[in-house]
């Protein structure tokens, strides 16, 4: 049975080494400054940029785990951004905020096979023209992630998830299936925490058939050591929540899957509405 690969965001060595032992496939580090603040200055989300020095440093201990860094969009210095990350040991690179073909296109040329990229599908540009640039991908080799913050905003929504309530995901789910190339979308908070349920997320991720999803802030609170994180909370422990939940919808019928998504339909367009009051 297929298992939701998972990943987090730290630039800590220390964290990274330990979570990698602990069923977190990815370690996420971020690069992207251009334009964040304006569209995500009002929000809760990650905005810190990590230095070369600092994804030099979480590559040197991983063991297991792949590095992968998200740059900024396409820009007069992306090939130097490029070069750069791949320098100091990025094993995937992320490219966030495009729209065209030609960008996908233009990207996976300065990068030239010499790792896999993710494609950061977060506007509604990318996701209307996902048939048109899927063929760029090499399936088993480039990914795309659903990014379910600025997807919201750029379509005027008060909350992140109304896009996976109105299955508006559906579509480009059931393309990159058929094409096989491997995806995730959003993040996830722990069992029990989260205005969402976690456990009413993993089962959307199950019915549409995601493999991946990032960990959130609450899984590490942004502890620089191990040892702070397990102060914070018993790491392996919840992981292990996520994966019995996990396991539930894995096991569940078509018609329980359905309930799950009107039910987060419910909860998303509630909070959406709230937002925008």
């Amino acid at each position: 049975m297929s298992q939701l690969n998972f990943m987090m965001i730290t630039a800590s060595p220390d964290v990274a080494a330990f979570i990698e032992q602990h069923d977190v496939a990815r370690i996420f580090m971020d690069q992207e400054v251009l334009g964040k603040a304006e569209r995500q200055g009002h929000l809760d989300t990650h905005k810190a940029a990590h230095s070369l020095e600092e994804i030099a440093a979480v590559a040197a201990v991983l063991k297991r785990a792949e590095l992968m860094v998200r740059l900024n969009p396409l820009n007069a210095s992306t090939r130097e951004e490029v070069e750069g990350a791949l320098d100091h040991g990025a094993q995937r690179l992320m490219l966030p905020m495009f729209s065209t073909r030609e960008e996908v296109g233009r990207f996976l040329d300065m990068v030239n096979g010499r790792v896999p990229v993710t494609f950061l599908a977060e506007t509604a540009a990318s996701l209307v023209r996902l048939p048109d640039w899927i063929g760029l991908l090499t399936p088993g080799h480039d990914e795309v992630h659903i990014g379910l913050n600025d997807l919201s905003l750029s379509m005027g929504l008060g909350f992140l998830f109304e896009p996976m309530a109105a299955r508006l995901l559906d579509p480009a789910a059931a393309q990159l299936n058929q094409a096989g190339v491997a995806w995730g979308v959003g993040g996830v908070a722990r069992i029990g925490q989260g205005e969402l349920p976690a456990e009413t997320v993993l089962g959307e991720h199950v019915r549409l058939g995601s493999q991946w999803i990032i960990l959130s802030r609450a899984f590490h609170a942004g502890a620089a050591t191990s040892a702070g994180l397990l102060e914070t909370l018993d790491f392996p422990a919840e992981i292990a929540k996520l994966r019995q939940a996990e396991a539930h919808w894995r096991s569940a019928d078509e018609s329980s899957l359905l309930e799950n998504q009107r039910q987060l339909a419910e909860c998303a367009y509630r909070l959406g509405s709230r937002g925008a009051a």
